[in-house]
């Protein structure tokens, strides 16, 4: 009896210490810049939901994503590890082109992801966004998006399973419909939906799944990976009428602004903001329960700089597809009243520089969980700089190399072709080392003084330890030593 006894109260105190795993959200939007948050120093929209978060919580200055274009950047995000290991190193595309490119076809399922480390934890894990890791174009064999470690997801057209595929209504007044002819083969069922609402969409399908994981008892992992704010831009027209940006312009004009790329900018900010107001309902979903809001740590970034002439990178260099620091530099959001630090409210940590890469391994220490033997990440934890208890940065130096296909993009000819930071230096150079640039970015976060001249055993080190890494990495098409 004494036996049967100590045996309950065991179990009972494991389920108390299961309940109180912290839950994590991940927000991973796409393509917008470090400078597009109103938090960040955005004067010409509003992100209210959003930055009530960052009044509650953190905002870190220096926290880079480990590529400057899509797929790769998510690989690191899930995985913890540089996307070049899974030669996934540009946007997944068509079967012919990521071949040209020296690329995979999707990323490897046996990598290290997050989500599955959590799961096989007992977290409740779901996918509701953009994937673009696997499953795109003419590429329908690649593994869905639940063989990642994923208990449910939703996705777009860039992934392997259900998913909600964009309407919107073209200039003569007809419905169209973005990708029509591509998505039939990627998974079922399909949903059609106004593209501006898409974010919603996802988000009313990631509510119920968190609420069936509390009531079960489970804590949850869940990414919310918008399709916003990547082109094309089709905001409502009821947010472009509430935007206030057009002057007198007449509310005829201010429609035909919908179908004119030269209101780029003005569609974005619209798209922006209509993003930020269906985050609210998440962000509510959290905070108004006090069992969430307590133990819920809810992340929130951008997968690469922004496009130009749409989002902007205040006040960085460059944008996606550059190794600049508004291509790779993202605004992080940490945001848990009961996971963060006492008395980090509304803090900005201008000093930490770490990546998306360490939030894996400090994520799994978060969590409680363990990575199966063998897993090896190029991540760092930093847990204690994430929830406010310490400001360390990580200690290796962060290594960057470009897209395969973007060796001139976007007004810049010529881009560099591997990048490093390593403590308050930037380095930028080519494969062979070659047209080295040095910015100290304390003083330069704009990398506008070259500083290699004057610093030549920083820029010693600094490219010897960025050829090495790019050496020991499968090479793209990008690089000449690829064959």
């Amino acid at each position: 009896m004494k036996t049967a006894l100590i045996t309950l109260l065991f179990l009972a105190a494991l389920s108390l210490h299961a309940s109180k795993r912290p839950n994590i959200i991940v927000v991973f939007i796409d393509d917008m810049g470090w400078g597009d948050f109103s938090s960040f120093g955005n004067e010409d929209a509003s992100t209210s939901n959003i930055d009530a978060l960052a009044e509650e919580g953190i905002r870190f200055e220096q926290f880079y994503v480990n590529s400057p274009i899509c797929s790769p950047s998510r690989v690191a995000l899930s995985t913890g590890t540089y996307p070049q290991r899974w030669r996934v190193t540009s946007f997944l595309s068509h079967r012919a082109m990521n071949t040209k490119r020296g690329m995979a076809q999707w990323l490897d399922p046996k990598a290290p992801m997050l989500a599955r480390t959590l799961q096989e934890s007992g977290y409740a894990t779901g996918h509701f966004g953009k994937w673009h890791m696997g499953g795109q174009r003419d590429v329908g064999e690649a593994p869905p998006i639940t063989a990642y470690g994923f208990d449910a997801s939703l996705t777009n057209f860039e992934g392997i399973g259900a998913k909600l595929l964009p309407l919107t209504i073209l200039k003569n007044g007809e419905v169209g419909r973005i990708w029509e002819k591509e998505e039939n083969t990627l998974g079922a069922p399909v949903t059609w939906m106004q593209r501006y609402e898409i974010t919603g969409g996802f988000i009313d399908a990631a509510i119920p799944f968190m609420g069936a994981a509390k009531e079960a008892g489970k804590p949850f992992y869940v990414n919310i990976w918008p399709d916003d704010v990547h082109t094309p831009f089709f905001p409502s027209y009821a947010r472009v009428l509430e935007t206030k940006r057009n002057g007198d312009a007449s509310d005829e004009d201010m429609k035909d602004r919908l179908w004119r790329k030269k209101y780029k900018r003005e569609l974005y900010l619209a798209v922006l903001e209509e993003m930020d107001m269906q985050l609210g309902k998440l962000f509510d979903f959290v905070r108004k329960d006090p069992g969430l809001r307590e133990n819920t740590l809810i992340l929130v970034c951008s997968d690469n700089g922004p496009e130009l002439g749409a989002g902007e990178a205040g006040k960085f260099k460059g944008y996606k597809t550059h190794l600049f620091e508004g291509g790779v530099r993202s605004p992080l959001i940490a945001w848990g009243p009961g996971v963060l630090a006492n008395g980090v409210e509304g803090r900005w940590n201008r000093d930490s520089v770490f990546s998306a890469m360490d939030l894996v391994p400090s994520l799994v220490r978060l969590s409680g969980a363990k990575p199966n033997e063998g897993v090896e990440y190029d991540g760092e934890d930093v847990l204690d700089t994430l929830i406010g208890r310490s400001e360390s940065s990580r200690e290796a130096p962060l290594f960057f190399s470009r897209p395969p296909d973007r060796k001139s993009y976007y007004g810049y000819d010529n881009l560099p072709d591997l990048a490093a930071r390593m403590g308050k230096w930037k380095l930028l150079c080519d494969y062979d080392g070659s047209r080295v640039k040095l910015y100290d970015l304390e003083q330069d976060p704009m990398e506008s003084n070259d500083l290699a001249e004057k610093n030549p055993k920083v820029v010693k080190r600094l490219v010897s330890a960025l050829m090495a890494w790019n050496e020991s990495m499968p090479l793209d098409a990008g690089d000449p030593g690829f064959q």
